[in-house]
């Protein structure tokens, strides 16, 4: 082991004798390792630090606190930080004194610190609570954090805040209790409030595409939203800016169970299109395909046609599907997934056989007569292909998509409505902006 024990910790090879020559030293090693934390040069990690530290106990946990509020320079406090807010309950007093200092970077880890204690950090978060106002936004955004973390314990201490205040509180006191319970968290009167700012926000509200990180929606040409929402089953439609159904879809995009499939938005009328999105209208993902498929059939026989489109946004494929007058016309999918091609129904699209032509491959594809080349090069192109097909045939929704913008014909209101899996599985909780 090296001559200085704390050097020691630096190396594989020394590390786990130092280390116990350290904690047996106890009390006595605390001011030097401290020192040599709060060292931004130092060759030893802090991480191999603050375990030293925890090990000794609450023995280290004075002389760490006390180096940690007198750091004069960034990388110290960093360092320091780290290993105050990682000691756990044994350090929850601690973290209480904190949560009220004037020094932002101390407030800071002591949020962090009572999220760290899980269970036994309930006790500290009323300390935590005024937090929710904090000058430093990243601090306030910690604080939200830490009480969603705790979900369902601080529903009452958050409603009681939007009942009594004080005031500085009740806007982020709002947005935890969407985000941990959703509606079934706010009362009737924060309910009504929310729907008329949606209803002020709807006066100067434009069509803006729509993108998220994977994007799902079905197209049909008509502006009969009331129309297109029963054949789908959609119920208990509300009214929703573009913004807020932006959130929404790319939230419930990320849930991972079945949820996500709970709730779509439809547009107004753009361009004479009534578009349906979220991840409940998935034409190739196994839960949804095959009653994506249905819908758009029976909606085809009713308004003419009807599409289905997937295109993820962080190159994950494509899929398209176009049902005219009651029957399905293609679907395809080139997603990855060793399935993709078990979805192909019909033949190639006008587009795709031009597309092909385009990038120097047949316009009609034979598998015997492809190279691997070839089918490596369609893979590529039909990867990103959705949002083409969508906007050559009709309306894309996608941010990307110019046609649809402050300029695109519109009329009606987009609203957010349930789809049958509501029922079953329920609305993911979230707080999204308007």
């Amino acid at each position: 082991m090296a001559t200085d024990p704390i050097r020691g910790l630096a190396s594989d090879d020394t590390r786990e004798a130092a280390a116990n020559a350290l904690v047996a030293l106890g009390a006595e090693a605390v001011e030097p390792l401290v020192r040599e934390l709060a060292d931004g040069d130092s060759p030893v990690g802090p991480r191999q630090i603050r375990e030293v530290l925890q090990r000794i106990g609450s023995g280290a946990l004075e002389g760490l606190w006390q180096g940690f509020r007198s750091a004069p320079a960034e990388a110290s406090r960093s360092r320091l930080g780290y290993a105050f807010s990682s000691f756990g309950p044994v350090a929850l007093d601690h973290y209480r004194t904190a949560l009220a200092s004037n020094e932002p970077f101390i407030r800071a880890a002591a949020v962090e610190g009572v999220r760290g204690c899980d269970e036994a950090g309930r006790t500290a978060l009323p300390s935590a609570l005024p937090l929710l106002a904090d000058p430093d936004p990243e601090i306030a955004r910690k604080a939200q954090f830490l009480l969603v973390h705790h979900g369902q314990e601080v529903v009452p201490l958050l409603q009681d805040v939007r009942r009594r205040g004080p005031g500085r509180l009740r806007a982020r006191a709002l947005t935890v209790l969407a985000d941990i319970g959703g509606e079934a968290a706010l009362s009737a009167a924060d309910v009504a409030a929310v729907e008329r700012l949606i209803r002020i926000r709807l006066r100067d509200d434009r069509p803006t595409g729509i993108w998220a990180c994977w994007n799902h929606w079905i197209a049909v040409p008509s502006g009969d939203q009331a129309g297109v929402m029963a054949a789908l089953g959609l119920t208990d439609p509300r009214p929703a800016t573009f913004k807020l159904a932006h959130e929404v879809i790319d939230s419930d995009g990320h849930c991972h169970d079945d949820s996500a499939y709970s709730r779509v938005f439809v547009t107004p009328e753009l361009d004479g299109w009534t578009l349906v999105l979220g991840a409940w209208c998935s034409p190739c993902h196994e839960e949804r395909s095959a009653d994506v498929l249905r819908l758009c059939t029976e909606l085809s026989a009713r308004y003419g046609q009807a599409q289905a489109y997937y295109w993820g946004g962080q190159g994950d494929g494509s899929a398209w599907l176009v049902a005219e007058r009651g029957a399905v016309v293609r679907r395809y999918c080139e997603s990855g997934e060793a399935d993709d091609e078990l979805l192909t129904l019909g033949e190639p699209l006008a587009f795709e056989r031009e597309h092909r032509t385009k990038v120097g491959l047949r316009p009609e594809w034979d598998p015997a007569q492809e190279s691997e080349e070839d089918e490596d090069t369609w893979t590529h192109e039909a990867y990103e292909m959705a949002p083409d097909i969508a906007r050559a045939l009709g309306v894309s929704p996608l941010a990307l998509e110019p046609a649809i913008g402050p300029d695109t014909p519109s009329r009606g209101t987009g609203v957010i409505a349930l789809t049958p899996y509501a029922a079953a599985h329920g609305v993911p909780p979230g707080a999204y902006g308007i």
